[in-house]
């Protein structure tokens, strides 16, 4: 995600538009919208992306855990 524009590469990433992502971290669409098409994000901005990436990820991770949880209880 480096190079590309962040917000364009996270819904493409995620199948999001704008609208969904703003509702998401708390941004209008027309914010995202301008911030990625000017590719002027702000450090508040990427910062939201960034948290909500890290919790989808985390929460990945935990229902991982819980499914390992669930194996191993009916085996033991």
């Amino acid at each position: 995600m480096a190079n590309d524009n962040l917000i364009k590469q996270t819904c493409k990433e995620l199948g999001l538009t704008y609208k969904q992502l703003g509702e998401l971290i708390g941004y209008s669409e027309s914010a995202l919208n301008n911030a990625s098409r000017q590719d002027k994000i702000s450090e508040p901005l990427k910062f939201a992306i960034m948290l909500y990436l890290e919790n989808l990820k985390l929460k990945e991770e935990l229902e991982d855990f819980r499914t390992l949880k669930a194996i191993l209880s009916k085996t033991l």
